[in-house]
């Protein structure tokens, strides 16, 4: 198993949206957040031999991290066709000997029905625009319906919301750690070449998946960033 630190340079050839959308919240994951959480998902055993769909996958940022960690099989679903292109493109820069499916549909109504042991990741809207408030909602409904295990990237204040959404559906988070999320300037609004969001990210077991107790992390000082 690759390093930690392995797993964000072979990500760092992973290239981001040519035309980011605004409503979709389109930003490229930074490689050392892909690498942080799919690493944290593989040590406790949720990533190799496992099926993974990463949901709103944007240029598969999250699915080709997966990739490198000999899971079963990765889906990366997205709602915008021309990010799975790109997200086509990346597989090849990144090289992984792990097949990966992209699938064109919306991550809140997705058409699969997985018949083994599936985490999902993903990185869902945070909600800044007004079409967006609540995006999170419907991805976490899609992860409680098809995973086994979730790990979702969330604004640091989201806590209550996810524990509450979880045990609400049959979920409990297990883990949650801290996150920098490292924010580009993107669109014309920003009024920053750059700026860093405290994030964090859950992890969840949901019914059936036979998860035992855990609890959360202290927020370490190992962190990442932010983005989709």
């Amino acid at each position: 198993m690759s390093t930690k630190s392995q797993l964000t340079q072979q990500l760092g050839v992973v290239a981001g949206f040519d035309d980011p959308r605004v409503d979709l919240e389109q930003y490229r994951t930074p490689p050392d957040l892909a690498a942080h959480l799919v690493h944290r998902a593989d040590l406790e055993g949720d990533i190799e031999g496992k099926t993974v769909v990463d949901l709103g996958c944007g240029t598969g940022m999250l699915a080709l991290a997966a990739t490198l960690r000999g899971p079963r099989q990765v889906v990366g679903v997205d709602i915008d066709r021309d990010p799975l292109e790109t997200a086509r493109a990346n597989a090849r820069r990144v090289g992984s000997t792990s097949g990966v499916s992209w699938v064109h549909a919306d991550a809140t109504r997705v058409p699969l029905c997985p018949d083994r042991l599936t985490t999902v990741v993903m990185n869902p809207p945070f909600g800044a625009q007004d079409a967006n408030r609540h995006a999170d909602r419907g991805f976490l409904a899609t992860a409680a319906d098809v995973a086994d295990v979730s790990y979702s990237v969330h604004n640091a204040d989201s806590a209550d919301f996810v524990k509450a959404f979880a045990a609400d559906n049959g979920g409990e988070v297990t883990h949650a750690f801290a996150a920098e999320f490292e924010l580009p300037r993107t669109f014309d609004f920003h009024e920053d070449d750059r700026r860093e969001l405290d994030v964090e990210v859950f992890r969840v077991a949901w019914a059936g998946s036979g998860a035992e107790d855990g609890g959360e992390d202290s927020p370490t000082g190992d962190h990442s960033g932010r983005s989709r």
